[in-house]
C-alpha cells in the first residue's frame, strides 16, 4: 500500500516515530494529540541499543545522540551498594554507543520536529470522537467538530488508549503491580558514565542524561491507589530512601523540588489476541504496556512503529499488513512484558527474586536480534 492518508492518535514517542516513519514513505499523516500544551514531564529516560538502531533507520540519530550521554555498560549493585556485576552492553550501530540517557523533553522534541519537517500535520488539542470503518475507509470526527475520512488509523494514544476502547473493547484492561516509580533529576557528578542499577524491596537506579545531569530512578512498594498530596512529594521520595545504600541516601537530602518529582504507580496490560479491527491498529503501551524494570518501554513502541510501516509497505491491504505486524511483533513484546513484571514481582516478594545481571544481559541478547 502506499500514497495512504493516516491519522495517528497520541503524539508521544511510538505515534511520533510512526508518523516519521509512515512519512518518510510518502504517506499524509495527521497526528493528533489531546494535550493542548504537548507537554512531557521532565525527567530521563534509557534508550538500548535496539532503540539507537531504529533512531539510525528513522534518520534522527545525529540530533538524537547530540542531545543524549552515550553510554556502554550496566553496573549492578547489590542492596549495601556493593557492585555484583558490570555488564557489557552490545553496539549495534558500529560508530554509535550502545545505550544513551537522554531527557524526555527533548527526546520528544527532537522526535516532534522531525515529524514535522517530515512532512506530518500535527493537530493539538483535539481527540476522535467518533471512528467509523466502513471497509473501504475510516470516517472519524474530531472533539473539535471537524471531521475526515483516512486510509488507516493508528492509535498510539497509551496505557489508558481510547482508541483500544473503541475498536477492541473485550481486550484486558491496565492492571496496578503493586509497586511505584519515584523519578528526580540530580547534578551528574564527573565520571558518571553508565547505568548504575542498586537491587532491593526499593530498587534504584542512576542513569546520565546530560553534560550536567542524571536522573535517579526509584521503585517501591504502595497500596493500589496510593497517592501524595504534591506539597509532600519530596519529603516522601526522601523518605523511601532512609535505609538504602549510602551513595544512594547521599542523594536523597538534593531531592527538595515537590513540582519536580514525578511520581507514577506501576500498571501493566498485554492484548494477547489481535492488535487490529479492520482498517484500525494499535501500537506500543496500547497493547503491551510494561513497567520500566528491563527500559524497553519506549524501544518496544519505536520499534513497533517501523515495524508497522515496513508492512505497511509490503502487503496491499490493512488487515494483511496489521497481522504481519503483530506476528512480527508479539513474541518480543510479551517477552519484556512478562520478564520486567518478574523483576518487579521478585522486588515485591509475589515471585522468587531474578537475578537482574542476569536479566539485563539476556534483555540484551534478545534485543539484540533485527525486529
Amino acid at each position: 500500500m502506499d500514497n495512504l492518508r493516516i491519522l495517528v492518535i497520541g503524539g508521544g514517542i511510538g505515534g511520533l516515530t510512526a508518523a516519521i516513519a509512515l512519512s518518510a514513505k510518502g504517506h499524509r499523516v495527521t497526528v493528533i494529540e489531546r494535550d493542548p500544551d504537548w507537554s512531557v514531564y521532565g525527567v530521563g529516560i534509557i534508550q538500548q541499543g535496539n532503540v539507537i538502531r531504529a533512531m539510525a533507520e528513522l534518520g534522527v540519530i545525529d540530533d538524537y545522540l547530540a542531545a543524549g550521554v552515550g553510554f556502554d555498560t550496566v553496573a549492578v549493585h547489590a542492596p549495601d551498594g556493593t557492585m555484583v556485576a558490570n555488564v557489557p552492553s552490545p553496539r549495534l550501530v558500529a560508530r554509535y554507543p550502545a545505550n544513551l540517557g537522554i531527557g524526555r523533553r527533548t527526546l520528544h522534541k527532537i522526535l516532534g520536529d522531525h515529524a514535522v519537517a517530515a512532512g506530518a500535520a500535527i493537530r493539538l488539542g483535539i481527540t476522535a470522537e467518533t471512528i467509523e470503518d466502513d471497509g473501504n475507509e475510516v470516517a472519524v470526527t474530531f472533539s473539535d467538530g471537524s471531521s475526515a475520512r483516512y486510509d488507516i488509523v493508528i492509535g498510539a494514544d497509551g496505557l489508558y488508549s481510547q482508541t483500544r476502547g473503541m475498536v477492541l473493547p473485550e481486550a484486558p484492561t491496565p492492571e496496578y503491580t503493586g509497586q511505584a516509580v519515584w523519578r528526580y533529576n540530580l547534578p551528574r557528578p564527573a565520571g558518571m558514565d553508565a547505568l548504575h542499577v542498586y537491587n532491593g524491596r526499593i530498587g534504584a537506579g542512576l542513569v546520565p542524561i546530560s553534560e550536567a545531569l542524571m536522573y535517579i530512578y526509584v521503585t517501591t512498594p504502595e497500596p493500589k491507589d496510593q497517592r501524595y498530596p504534591q506539597e509532600e512529594l519530596a519529603a516522601a521520595m526522601r523518605a523511601k530512601l532512609e535505609g538504602h545504600a549510602p551513595a544512594i541516601r547521599a542523594l536523597a537530602d538534593h531531592i527538595v523540588d515537590n513540582d519536580a518529582v514525578v511520581y507514577r504507580p506501576l500498571e501493566t496490560q498485554l492484548v494477547r489476541g489481535p492488535w487490529h479491527k479492520g482498517r484500525i491498529v494499535l501500537l506500543g503501551d496500547a497493547v503491551h504496556a510494561t513497567t520500566p524494570h528491563l527500559g524497553q518501554g519506549a524501544g518496544m513502541a519505536i520499534e513497533d512503529s517501523l515495524v508497522l510501516s515496513d508492512e505497511i509497505a509490503r502487503h496491499a491491504t490493512p488487515d494483511a499488513a496489521f497481522t504481519a505486524y503483530r506476528d512480527r511483533r508479539f513474541d518480543r513484546c510479551r517477552y519484556i512484558v512478562e520478564r520486567s513484571l518478574a523483576i518487579c514481582h521478585g522486588q515485591l516478594g509475589k515471585g522468587p527474586p531474578v537475578n537482574n545481571a542476569l536479566a539485563t544481559a539476556e534483555m540484551f541478547e534478545r534485543t539484540a536480534q533485527p525486529i
